[in-house]
């Protein structure tokens, strides 16, 4: 695969950002209305007016949820991947191979963080300078020689460097909104059946049954958002990892080793494993054509074998 221009890529995922800025509002907005307009038809209610009330409501709280979401992130993924601080003094050689890429590179340093796991993985995070970090695990650090950490490292800075980070931040605190309010729906269908039974509740029954339904295609239409950014962002890191380094074949030599121990124990969220630059969590569907059609990493041997094409 082509690697394309930085600058071009940083526009087109700063553009990508500002669109999942008015998608994911949009689609809260339509699912939203799509809930007042199948549910108030018994009731003889204007949907439209009790969507134009309920309307700056909705907005307001997921302004709140986003902002919250957007000054936390840092700290919210810190805790669920279990990443420390890498101190200078105890690993040097992580510090000095990043100082030497970003000084090639013009970039200001990242934070490094370690995650205190056997298994290879690290990712990048963060939305602007006074944010962005790189978290590599420790068994990456000690199992891999220093040409492969070294394009490790540049394939995480490159998803600096195109707005990657930011971008995926952005959608994962959307898909987060949805898939809360999917839950919500699903925990409501349950308390609205282990009570009395009568013709109210079957009515409020069949509102919850609908509200399911329609959170539940908005939150999978998220989804698809989502996927539409994630799986092409890992090409193209690798491409800018080759170009960084000079050095595709540390960065395939790499990603086999990755591939034969990718999982990281404290990952348990979905949303940030994607972050990482193979899929931390164990697929039990692994050659499945559903499970590799909404997987948001390509295969590692496609990886592999278009770094392979720059030799």
């Amino acid at each position: 695969m082509q690697y394309v221009g930085l600058d071009k890529q940083i526009r087109k995922n700063n553009f990508n950002s500002i669109l999942l800025l008015i998608a994911f509002p949009a689609l809260l907005l339509l699912m939203f209305y799509l809930l007042f307009y199948f549910t108030t038809g018994e009731h003889h209610e204007d949907p439209n007016l009790l969507f134009a009330q309920v309307m700056p409501f909705v907005l307001i709280g997921v302004g709140i949820w986003f902002l919250i979401a957007w000054a936390g992130h840092s700290a919210f993924i810190r805790m669920a991947t279990g990443s420390k601080p890498l101190e200078r003094m105890e690993n040097k050689r992580v510090y000095n191979l990043t100082e030497n890429l970003c000084i090639a590179q013009g970039m200001q340093m990242p934070k490094l963080y370690i995650i205190e796991d056997d298994s290879l993985n690290a990712f990048a995070s963060g939305i602007n300078q006074r944010t962005y970090s790189i978290s590599l695990s420790r068994g990456i650090i000690n199992k891999l020689d220093d040409d492969e950490l070294e394009a490790v490292i540049a394939h995480e800075l490159t998803h600096i460097r195109n707005r990657d980070v930011r971008l995926l931040i952005v959608s994962i605190i959307f898909v987060g909104i949805f898939a809360f309010l999917a839950e919500m729906a699903f925990r409501s269908l349950r308390f609205a059946g282990s009570g009395r039974r009568s013709k109210d509740s079957k009515g409020s029954g069949a509102i919850i049954l609908i509200a399911i339904v329609v959170t539940a295609i908005a939150y999978f239409l998220s989804i698809l958002l989502r996927f539409g950014i994630s799986r092409k962002r890992e090409y193209l890191a690798d491409a800018g990892s080759a170009e960084m380094t000079k050095k595709p074949y540390a960065l395939a030599n790499a990603l086999r080793k990755i591939s034969n121990d990718p999982l990281i124990e404290a990952v348990e969220s979905r949303d940030v494993a994607q972050l990482f630059i193979d899929n931390p969590k164990p697929s039990t569907h692994k050659s499945a054509s559903w499970d590799n059609m909404f997987a948001t990493h390509p295969p590692i041997e496609k990886r592999i074998e278009l770094l392979e094409q720059f030799v």
